[in-house]
């Protein structure tokens, strides 16, 4: 009998190993009978509504707005089917999906059909209340002195007028939109809590970030070191920037208010520096500039600029995105391109999220076929971005002479840290009013808005202003629980820059280097979404995400 035993263990071992092999087959079978008739309903649907919101954002028609509403809900409502995620839910509970794609696709689709887990009527709603919202973004115009302004147009008067009357009329009349849509904003955010708590979350904040593969704990870890290590030397910058617009407009400090920073938000760094960037794009076009320069790199955008709209009209929206049409190469951009250096910027970053896009692996699935996590496709069109006003980059682009790049080289740096660090503070006021906003939207968000501001970005609400500006922001309506990746991008771009120009780069501008085309190509667009965003910088860098590159170059 003792002797047996040596023998029966292996035969275990045998048929256990072959009942793991067995239920692994089948489940994995499961899984792509799954995903095939998936895929069957779902792309068409996206395709569709990828195209309809584009054509209502360019034409800003009702109808186009209620096509794209219906387009909206059509694919959503895919996720809300019961069966299809008990399936999902079965299939992940057996833990025997081996197969390294096939269980990033599990985990991928768990967590839509996870979100959809709600009554459609409340999808629907949910839909009709944002599109309703976006109308009215879109429809708004700035009206002063019976005048009608664009968007492009305020931010004009904002950057170049000195005439402190003038520059409030702009940013008051930019707040109107504020009373149109608050109320709205408010009953969308309640009702987008609902849907979290029907689905386990706390609210929709939580569930965003869950939901896309963060741990809300550690994003607010993140931004709580940035917030430390930035503190200090914005308040130092801000203390050089109050100083050159009390020289500026001829006030006294104390008498700056939020409309003498030169944008909306003082979300973007103030011209304090001796660069007009501007007048080296007036005779410039942007759009050939960066075809050229995509182009150089090996990473041709022509196919992406035959499709967008790349020009202001009437009805259009005046904001800046790109969107795949289908995952399949139909990827475009929406622009209101001006030969100045801040839509030299848009461009180059639009077109960051394009190639992102378009140089995807198309034999990837199409749940594969996406960017590692949508802060990892910010940081590609931050990094791009960024160049618009780097000396090396318009030498290299033939934009400026040698003499005139080392003229301003020193200032385009101090600029570039300046903005850097604005922006960094600008995106600690949205991450911590969204966050605050969705832990309880029945508190005094006008009070919580000018509190946040004051904290952050050390300005003070003019004259104990009452008005819900907070509104005035489309983020916080229609691209909710989303800004903090923007912020996370900029620490990534600069962690791809530092690894870039170390190990691939001949030039920091990138001008002409097919390597660095190929790089990017190969080690961050290729990849998709099959690896944990984290995994993937890993992979590309040497490195998971950290803030030290950022911190050293603008932290100083």
């Amino acid at each position: 009998m003792k002797r047996s035993t040596p023998i029966l263990i292996p035969l275990i071992l045998i048929v256990l190993s072959g009942s793991c092999t067995s239920k692994q087959v089948k489940m994995e079978n499961r899984l792509n009978a799954f995903i095939s008739s998936y895929e069957e309903k779902i792309i068409p649907l996206y395709r569709e509504m990828a195209l309809l919101s584009w054509e209502a954002s360019i034409s800003g028609s009702d109808e186009a707005w209620k096509k794209s509403e219906k387009a909206s809900f059509n694919y959503q409502k895919v996720f809300t089917d019961t069966t299809s995620f008990n399936e999902l839910k079965e299939i992940r509970n057996s833990e025997a999906v081996q197969d390294p794609l096939l269980a990033r696709e599990l985990e991928l689709l768990y967590n839509a059909f996870l979100g959809g887990q709600v009554d459609t009527a409340l999808i629907s709603q949910q839909i009709k209340m944002e599109t309703e919202i976006s109308m009215k973004y879109s429809n708004f115009r700035v009206t002063i002195k019976d005048k009608k302004l664009s968007d492009n147009e305020v931010e004009d008067i904002l950057r170049s007028s000195v005439n402190s009357s003038e520059l409030q009329a702009a940013w008051e009349g930019s707040k109107m939109i504020g009373p149109v849509v608050a109320e709205d904003i408010i009953r969308l955010v309640k009702h987008r809590n609902t849907v979290a708590r029907k689905t386990g979350f706390r609210n929709y904040h939580e569930m965003s970030l869950k939901l896309s593969g963060q741990d809300p704990a550690e994003v607010t870890q993140i931004f709580d070191e940035l917030d430390s290590l930035t503190r200090n030397n914005f308040a130092s910058l801000k203390s050089d920037i109050d100083l050159y617009y009390s020289k500026r407009y001829k006030i006294p400090v104390s008498d700056l208010k939020p409309w003498h920073y030169q944008n909306r938000y003082f979300q973007e760094g103030p011209e304090i520096y001796k660069v007009d960037f501007n007048k080296y794009y007036e005779k410039q076009d942007p759009v050939k500039l960066v075809s050229a320069y995509y182009d150089g790199m090996g990473l041709n955008v022509d196919a992406i600029l035959a499709k967008s709209d790349l020009y202001e009209k009437p009805g259009k929206n005046q904001h800046a995105f790109c969107t795949d049409i289908d995952r399949a190469g139909d990827v475009r951009t929406l622009d209101n391109i001006r030969p100045d250096s801040y839509w030299m910027n848009t461009i180059l970053h639009e077109l960051g999220h394009g190639v992102y896009s378009y140089y995807n692996d198309m034999s990837l699935p199409f749940t594969l076929r996406d960017a590692a996590h949508a802060f990892t496709t910010e940081a590609i069109a931050n990094l791009f971005g960024r160049l618009a006003t780097d000396p090396q980059w318009m030498l290299n682009m033939g934009i400026i002479d040698s003499a005139e790049c080392n003229r301003i080289a020193g200032n385009s740096f101090l600029d570039l840290r300046l903005r850097m660090l604005v922006f960094s503070r600008w995106a600690q006021v949205m991450y911590r009013f969204e966050k605050s906003m969705y832990e309880d939207p029945d508190q005094d968000l006008n009070k919580l808005w000018w509190d946040t501001v004051e904290k952050y970005q050390n300005l003070k609400n003019p004259g104990e202003r009452n008005m819900p500006d907070w509104a005035t922001k489309i983020h916080i309506a229609l691209y909710p629980c989303y800004y903090h990746n923007y912020l996370l991008g900029e620490l990534l771009a600069s962690q791809i820059y530092s690894y870039v120009t170390t190990n691939v780069a001949k030039n920091p501008s990138f001008v002409g280097e097919k390597a660095v085309g190929d790089y990017f190509r190969e080690k961050i667009f290729k990849p998709g979404t099959r690896y944990y965003w984290n995994d993937m910088i890993e992979k590309a860098t040497g490195e998971k995400l950290t803030a030290k590159y950022y911190a050293k170059q603008f932290v100083r």
